[in-house]
Formats: C-alpha cells, sequence, structure tokens
C-alpha cells in the first residue's frame, strides 16, 4: 500500500456499496478475502480505500463508486484529518474557478511538480479574494480604505488591546479620523494603486489576530492532497467548485455534530431579511453604495451566505480551523465583484475587486474589526459564556448601555454590535429568551428601550436553532442617529402561535419542533410584522416603551402576547364545531361492521426479505432531513399521521385544514426541484444516483418506522408523492404485479408480527423490516383484505381528525368564556 493511502472505515465501506454497517461486519466474517486493516483501532479499524473497491467490484457489489462519495472518502481518509483537508481542497477549488488556465497547466504535471507549484498559484488567488497574508497597519498615502469604513470619532485612550471606539459621540479637542467614507481617500492619500490595500485589512488595534484566516500551505503539506485535489476538481466541472465545497464541509459538519453550533439556513436567511435595508429608489443599482455586513462570531458562515445582493462581508471566529473553513465557504459562494461576475483575463483569470475579510480571534477581548462602521451586523452569539471577559473589559468604551454582568454574555455581544455599526445601521441577532427578562440585566434593557437602540424582539417556535428545546428570540437593534429623536415603541412578536396553530390543524406537535417548522409561514409573518410595524393579532403588537420601562423591563413577547383563542371568536368556534360534527358523521359511516369469528387460518408463509430477494419487492432507507426546499415525510409524520411538510393539510373529506402555503417537489413541469445543494431529488433506482440521494415516495410504497416496535405503518398516496424518505424510516417499496400494498401494509401491522421482527437489544425497540412475516395469497385474495386494510386506515384517519378538532373546540370554548368573547347563554 503507497504511503499516505486514503484510509476508509465500515461506515464509509456501507455508504459506499449502499448497505448497512451490519453487511460490512458479515463480509469480514464471511470472507477470507475481505481487505485486513491497515490502521484505526481494533473497535473502529480502517481500511485502505483502493483495496476496499476492488474487493467490491470482484464481488460483485459495486460497479462504481461515484465520484462525489470518492472524493469524501479521500477527505475523510486524509492523513492530516479531515479538516486540514478540507482546507487543502478549498484553495484548490478556488484556483479552478478563479484561474482555471492555471490550474490545467498544473494538473498536466507530476505530483511531486504540481505539489511544488501550488503554493505560489494559491497565494495568488488567496490574496486575490482574502488579502495578503501580512496586513499593513494603517491606511496612508497610496492606500484606500475598505467599504463600510467610515470617518469615526476615535478618543484619544482608545486603542488599547481590545478597545474600540464610542460611534456617534466626540469629546471636544481629543477626536482624531481614522478612516474615510466608502468612495474616498484617507486625508493625503492618492487615487487606487498597485499598492492600494486589501478590504481584508482595515486597520486594527494592537494585539489582535491580524494574519490572513487562511494561510498558504506549503508544498510539503499539498503533497499527500495532490490525489485529492485532482479528483474534487473533477467534481468540480460537474457540478462547480462551490457546490462541491458546500457537498464536503456539509459531510465534514454532519460527521462531527458536537463540535459545531449550527445557525440553520432558513434561520440565516429570515435574519438576514430583516438586516436588508429598503430599496433605494432613488439611485441605480451602480450608484448605490457598497453594503458592508459583519458578523463578529460567524462560525460556519451561515449567516453571510444568507445575504443577498452586493456586500462586502467581514467575519471574525475564534477558532483557527474553522475560521478559515469559513472563508473558503464564502470565497466560494461569492461569483465575483460585488454587483457583477468576475472578469477573466488575458490567461483566464478572473480578476474583480476582492471584497471579503475572514479574521481569526476571541472579539469580545480582541476585535480584528475595532475601527469598522459597518450597516448591518449579523450575529448568532455563544449562549450562556460566563468566561467571555467581564473581568478584562471592564473599562471598555462598547459599554455604552451599561457593563454586563458576568451572567450576561449576550448583552456583551449587543453591545459590541451596536458599536460596530454605522449610525442608523441595523443588527439582528439571535438571543436566548432569559436575556429578555434575567434581572441581572434589566438596566442594560431599560437604556436600550430609552435611546431606541432596541427596535424588535421576536420569539421563534421552539425547534427554530439549537438548543432546539427552547423558544429563541431575535433582537432587531439599529444605532441611534444623533441628533434624531429615538423610537417611542419597541415591536414584540411571537411565532410559536403560528406552528401550535398548524399542529391543531394538520397533525403537528403543538408548538412546532425541529421537524416540523413551517418555515414560509414564519418567515412571511415576521417580515411583514417588522415591515409594517403592525398589531397583528396574536402575532405581534406594537407596545410603547413607557410600558415597558417597570422594574423588571421583561421584554419576553408572550407577556404582552398572549397566545389567540384557538378557533379565534365565535364566529371561528362555530365553523370548528360544523367541521367536527362532519367528521364525526363520517367517523360513524366508517366504523367497522361487527368482527365475524373465524377459525385460524394455517396459510403459507413468507419473509419480507425472501419476498425482497425474489424481487417481488425493494427495501430503501430513509436519510433526508427537513428543512431542504422539497418536503420530508419524517418518523413523527408517521406516528401521528401527518402529511410532510410542503403539501397541502386535509381532514378525511378533503376538505384542507390550514392555508398554510407550501413547496412542491416539482415544477409546473413535472421537474423535480433541486435540493439545497441544487442536486435533483432522485430516486435510489435512478440513473446516476449515489447512496446518499434522497428516497422520493411514490404512490403505494409501504413505510414503516424503524424505532419504537410500535403497529405503525402508512401506505403511500397522492398526497405525499414527491416527498423524501426522511430518517429512522423503512420504505416497502411492492410491485403491483405480486403484491397489493394495503394487503403488505395491513398484516405488517399485526402485534405479534412486530413483536417478532422486533430487537430488544436496548431502551427503544429496532424493528428489522425483512423478519416480517406475510401469507403467500393470490392478487386477487389480497385485494380482499387490501380493501378492508384500506377501511380501517381511513376510520383511523377520522378518529383522529375528531380528536384534534374536538380539542380545538372545547378549549376555544374555555378560552372564550373565561376572556369574556363567548357568552354562557
Amino acid at each position: 500500500m503507497p504511503e499516505n493511502a486514503t484510509e476508509v472505515t465500515a461506515a464509509g465501506i456501507a455508504r459506499l456499496a449502499g448497505v448497512g454497517r451490519a453487511a460490512v461486519s458479515n463480509w469480514r466474517r464471511r470472507h477470507a478475502d475481505f481487505p485486513q486493516p491497515v490502521g484505526g483501532t481494533a473497535s473502529s479499524p480502517s481500511f485502505a480505500l483502493a483495496d476496499v473497491e476492488q474487493w467490491l467490484r470482484d464481488q460483485g457489489k459495486l460497479a462504481e463508486v461515484p465520484l462525489r462519495e470518492r472524493v469524501w472518502q479521500e477527505v475523510a481518509g486524509h492523513p492530516a484529518g479531515a479538516a486540514q483537508a478540507l482546507v487543502h481542497t478549498g484553495c484548490a477549488l478556488l484556483l479552478v474557478r478563479d484561474r482555471p488556465t492555471a490550474w490545467r497547466e498544473l494538473t498536466a504535471a507530476s505530483d511531486e511538480r504540481m505539489a511544488d507549484a501550488l503554493p505560489h498559484a494559491v497565494d495568488h488567488v488567496l490574496t486575490a479574494r482574502l488579502g495578503p497574508d501580512t496586513p499593513s497597519d494603517t491606511p496612508g498615502p497610496g492606500r484606500t480604505t475598505p467599504p463600510g469604513t467610515v470617518r469615526t470619532p476615535r478618543t484619544a485612550d482608545s486603542t488599547a488591546p481590545g478597545s474600540t471606539s464610542t460611534l456617534g459621540s466626540t469629546t471636544p479637542g481629543s477626536t482624531t479620523f481614522d478612516a474615510t467614507t466608502p468612495g474616498s481617500t484617507a486625508p493625503g492619500s492618492t487615487a487606487p494603486g498597485p499598492a492600494t490595500a486589501h478590504p481584508a485589512n482595515p486597520p486594527v488595534a494592537p494585539g489582535v489576530h491580524r494574519a490572513r484566516a487562511v494561510r498558504t500551505p506549503t508544498a510539503q503539506a499539498l503533497l499527500p492532497s495532490v490525489p485529492l485535489l485532482r479528483a474534487a476538481a473533477q467534481l468540480a466541472a460537474g457540478i462547480g467548485a462551490g457546490q462541491t465545497f458546500e457537498f464536503l464541509l456539509g459531510r465534514h459538519l454532519d460527521a462531527n455534530p458536537r463540535q459545531f453550533t449550527l445557525t440553520p439556513p432558513h434561520l440565516a436567511e429570515l435574519m438576514a431579511g430583516l438586516a436588508e435595508p429598503p430599496k433605494d429608489a432613488g439611485h441605480p443599482a451602480p450608484d448605490r453604495p457598497l453594503r458592508s455586513v459583519l458578523d463578529p462570531a460567524a462560525g460556519t458562515g451561515a449567516l453571510l451566505r444568507a445575504v443577498t445582493g452586493p456586500a462586502a462581508l467581514y467575519a471574525q471566529e475564534a477558532d483557527a480551523g474553522l475560521a478559515a473553513l469559513t472563508a473558503l465557504r464564502l470565497a466560494l459562494g461569492a461569483e465575483g465583484a460585488p454587483g457583477s461576475p468576475p472578469s477573466p483575463g488575458a490567461d483566464g483569470t478572473h480578476s474583480s475587486p476582492p471584497s471579503l475579510a475572514v479574521r481569526t480571534g476571541d472579539t469580545l477581548r480582541a476585535d480584528a474589526f475595532a475601527r469598522l462602521a459597518t450597516d448591518t451586523v449579523l450575529c448568532h452569539p455563544p449562549f450562556n459564556d460566563r468566561n467571555w471577559g467581564h473581568d478584562e473589559l471592564a473599562y471598555d468604551p462598547r459599554w455604552e448601555y451599561g457593563f454586563p454582568a458576568r451572567v450576561e454574555s449576550e448583552l456583551a455581544w449587543v453591545q459590541h454590535a451596536l458599536a460596530r455599526l454605522r449610525d442608523g445601521g441595523t443588527a439582528v441577532l439571535l438571543m436566548p429568551p432569559a436575556a429578555a427578562s434575567r434581572r441581572s440585566g434589566r438596566r442594560i434593557r431599560a437604556d436600550l428601550l430609552r435611546r431606541g437602540a432596541l427596535r424588535a424582539v421576536i420569539a421563534l417556535p421552539a425547534g427554530a436553532a439549537p438548543p432546539y428545546g427552547i423558544p429563541l428570540h431575535l433582537w432587531v437593534l439599529r444605532r441611534p442617529t444623533p441628533g434624531v429623536r429615538p423610537g417611542p415603541d419597541l415591536l414584540l412578536a411571537d411565532t410559536a402561535g403560528l406552528a401550535a396553530s398548524a399542529g391543531e390543524a394538520g397533525g403537528k406537535a403543538a408548538g412546532g419542533g425541529r421537524d416540523r417548522l413551517d418555515w414560509p409561514v414564519v418567515r412571511a409573518a415576521v417580515l411583514d410584522a417588522w415591515r409594517d410595524r403592525a398589531d397583528l393579532p396574536g402575532v405581534s403588537r406594537v407596545v410603547p416603551v413607557v410600558e415597558l420601562l417597570d422594574d423588571d423591563v421583561d421584554l419576553a413577547p408572550a407577556r404582552y402576547l398572549p397566545r389567540p383563542t384557538p378557533g379565534g371568536d365565535a364566529r371561528g368556534l362555530g365553523e370548528v364545531r360544523e367541521r367536527l360534527a362532519e367528521t364525526l358523521r363520517l367517523t360513524t359511516r366508517l366504523t367497522p361492521p361487527p368482527a365475524t369469528p373465524a377459525v385460524p387460518a394455517h396459510r403459507p408463509r413468507t419473509t419480507v426479505g425472501e419476498l425482497a430477494r425474489g424481487g417481488a419487492l425493494s427495501l430503501h432507507t430513509g436519510n433526508a432531513a427537513p428543512g431542504g426546499r422539497g418536503p420530508v415525510l419524517t418518523e413523527h409524520d408517521v406516528l401521528t399521521g401527518a402529511d410532510p411538510a410542503g403539501t397541502p393539510f386535509t381532514d378525511p373529506a378533503g376538505t384542507p385544514l390550514t392555508s398554510a402555503a407550501g413547496t412542491s417537489p416539482t415544477d409546473a413541469a413535472g421537474t423535480p426541484l433541486p435540493d439545497p445543494a441544487g442536486t435533483p431529488l432522485t430516486g435510489p433506482e435512478a440513473p446516476g444516483a449515489a447512496p446518499d440521494d434522497p428516497v422520493v415516495l411514490e404512490p403505494g410504497d409501504v413505510v414503516v418506522p424503524v424505532l419504537g416496535g410500535g403497529t405503525v405503518v402508512r401506505v403511500v398516496g397522492e398526497r405525499e408523492a414527491g416527498a423524501a424518505l426522511g430518517r429512522n424510516l423503512q420504505l416497502l417499496r411492492p410491485d403491483p404485479a405480486a403484491l397489493d400494498p394495503w394487503f403488505l401494509a395491513g398484516f405488517l401491522r399485526g402485534t405479534a408480527n412486530n413483536r417478532q421482527a422486533s430487537s430488544y437489544a436496548s431502551t427503544a425497540a429496532r424493528l428489522d423490516a425483512r423478519r416480517l412475516h406475510l401469507p403467500r395469497m393470490p392478487l386477487d385474495e389480497q385485494r380482499r383484505y387490501g380493501e378492508r386494510f384500506r377501511e380501517l386506515a381511513a376510520f383511523e384517519e377520522a378518529l383522529r381528525t375528531a380528536e384534534r378538532l374536538g380539542g380545538v373546540l372545547v378549549q376555544g370554548m374555555y378560552d372564550g368564556l373565561t376572556d369574556g368573547t363567548v357568552t354562557p347563554a
């Protein structure tokens, strides 16, 4: 085996072959020629990828490894680790996209010569996108200032490490100016020339991390990565450099979920939408100043990726490895010059004004952008951080609104965001709900209200972001403009009621949940409330500041926005009652006839596994997660009878129960819509489908949960068709010429059948669908049983709907009687 060859674990082998890990263990026991481990541990051995591929081909278990799977295995098995492999890959992909001609010349050489030449070429594109590795200190003659900097007053004593200027306030006789407005130059400077400073290198205070987030790798470090870089470039030729890096980074994040606190993409889009500036109809697009956006706790860069339109992006992240990945992600996500595609040079080089800066360091202790004033700040700060610098930063000038207590780290981030805004700039922060009501922060909250800095507090449903069990808040802030009277009110919004209403009407769990949030509805409600600043019953209310300035200064929206009465007013409750009566009548009609006793029949039986081997059905495992563009059938949906998110909710009579807008998995022509990575949703049998492609539901499929050992089975109809199969679900796709789907589902629901096919080795029973038994019957006899099973399913669904509507009616009557909207007569 060559030195530094890529290794793969048993889980990776299972992914390559499209089987479970148990199958890989069986192969190792049953086949003496299975490749021997070359690394890892006794409990988690690793194998040479090339040897595994050859063995799988020899056994007929693998025709060809999908290219993206091969690239990922190269990343996962890299001798320097997956994170370092991703950095090398991102640098190469940036070179592939920005200097394609240079990349083709490099790949024509041997691996050793390619590794020797790569550092110089990589440094060229990194400098063009992220600035030089050794930034200059301050702008001077011949150096312009970065987009987003302004003439900021700075007091003489505000240059200590970690200190910042107090924007918008001056002290007579002690004011200097650090930078100029966008489009102008510093006093005494000349027009931009060859020595022009990179926008990524604004003036920084001493003691901060001034180096570029992505250091140029050496030839020695790149040599083991050359095969990976060649394969990644080949994948980028098909799906693009940016999508290639997104795929690999997404896999890395999924493989290490506890190492990262992620901001879900839908939430990031909502936060960016709240900070979107109003349209400037008075200026044509080319004349508008470049918008600057800062994320001081960038993480994986999700918030800055959600920014639309041309913008100069600034990010700081404490973890050096994560900062490098974020910088490459943002650089590869940009399409070139702000507002226009990159222009190709004579050798195919893409040249564009750089507009991205990513720095490494502790933002509160050592701010890399201490003299930058931006239009927008987006931030998902760390929560409940007791070690944020309380003792070192007691006299920091950023605390305009009060010195935060040790337990109020979130309020320190709030004031940092305000200090980095220009006058009138907007900041949106994700906050824990305790920050709105803790007594230790009431003085700061009060000052934020009095000075008009806090403009909105928006409560999200539980499950919007980690930690998923609590309803987080969004704080929208605006830096006060000197001489302008502060706003006299605060917008309070609560979207938890939207999720609860959807649960009552469509079968979702009350309060939403991680897999059940209807993001289009939440986004529309929040943006409408913010832009209109209007009172919407049960959703938002504009509260005068004087009503909030009590002893507690509690800004929790739920305190001022009681949950709306289920069903609404008396008229709405009357409509619910009519629907309940109709459902009860339907339930009566669907009640099964009396059971007819019979002598148990002893029929020949078979198992699902035998039917799968004989071709009568095929087995598939779900792997899709909610949050993509198309709907996903989750385990919760199967257990509760709810429809996949994105499809209309209807009662047994076909009447829509909610008007929540959803997204269809296909367009008007029937073409599958792409997932967030840009790949169309494909079925497992689709040509070119990889093992991790989502399984798309078809009418007649039978879905069985993996966990719980219960007796729940679902037959896919037209309403669910087109959705992706979620995790912890098994799908049985019967051949219509051999098996009736309702016959199959009915016998799979037998209690005894489920018990003998379940494993009870752990606290949760695990069902193996291959061990489920079925009687052997002619197709006509199957259909007779199937029709009766179909009637039972319709009766069960009617009972569920009656239960939901009954609960809405009862609670609505209680609320109406107690608040006076319904009379007891």
